[in-house]
């Protein structure tokens, strides 16, 4: 028996937004999440597809499968996006996935029919959700189920990034709260060293942005603060701060005049 998702069954019947700019897409290598502003969480479901029983499209923050990622999101979304009309689609991409991730993310996105995709920057989002101050460096770090990523963004813009394949779903399997802190720091401390400014020292003393599942671990964010000698930060609903955040960067998006190119054009600031 197919599991109903419940955010899913009761977006099914609430009225389509008359004025929607789009739809916003989180696709992590654990969990799909779709976002509609104006409307809120359309989707929070497992990142599966089906073939011969059950199948992983997205694995460890990578693509794997591009044509099953389309069909999961035709299966899972085609059937409540409106008949009329062509939407923007706006996809929150891990920094490090690079211009593979974001080309395949493009290519999956395109079975919802849009009338163009964008891709930014996952931790940008998740800045744009906690309403940070984007005027100052500021340091992102996202712990999510099966990746983890620093990034330092500087007038918004990514200017380093670091990964480590440990997440929340490794916790008493291969990791423990203790390793997934570790990796943080040295992520954080290599970033220092790539970038020793006054600036980036700055970011630190500000704060570490902590989003994903890990932000909901206080004993993580306690040993990161004590490691640190930082403040740790955690994002109101961290599981959901990227999507929010990219559904907030949709709306000034659609806005924007250069966000109405011609049908089978896609525009990519990322």
């Amino acid at each position: 028996m197919t599991a109903v998702d419940p955010h899913a069954a009761r977006a099914r019947h609430r009225p389509w937004p008359r004025r929607c700019p789009g739809i916003a897409l989180d696709l992590g290598s654990a969990r799909t999440r779709a976002w509609l502003p104006g409307q809120g969480l359309l989707l929070d479901v497992p990142t599966v597809t089906f073939g011969d029983g059950p199948l992983h499209p997205i694995r460890r923050g990578v693509i794997v499968d591009t044509p099953g990622t389309a069909r999961m999101l035709d299966r899972l979304l085609t059937h409540r996006l409106p008949r009329l009309g062509r939407l923007l689609v706006i996809v929150a991409a891990p920094v490090l996935g690079g211009v593979t991730f974001r080309a395949q993310a493009r290519t999956a996105a395109e079975a919802l029919r849009p009338q163009s995709v964008l891709t930014v920057p996952s931790a940008r989002a998740v800045a744009e959700a906690a309403g940070a101050d984007l005027s100052r460096p500021l340091l992102v770090a996202d712990i999510g189920a099966h990746v983890t990523d620093v990034v330092l963004l500087t007038d918004g813009t990514v200017t380093d990034a670091r990964r480590t394949t440990v997440g929340t779903s490794d916790l008493h399997r291969s990791a423990s709260p203790a390793r997934i802190t570790e990796a943080v720091i040295a992520m954080v401390s290599a970033v220092l060293d790539q970038d020793d400014t006054p600036q980036t020292l700055d970011a630190l003393r500000r704060g570490i942005l902590l989003a994903g599942g890990g932000a909901l671990r206080p004993d993580i964010t306690y040993r990161l603060t004590d490691a640190l000698h930082a403040p740790v930060k955690p994002v109101p609903a961290p599981h959901t701060a990227a999507v929010r955040g990219a559904a907030a960067l949709l709306q000034a998006a659609h806005r924007h005049p250069s966000a109405a190119p011609g049908p089978g054009t896609a525009r990519h600031p990322h």
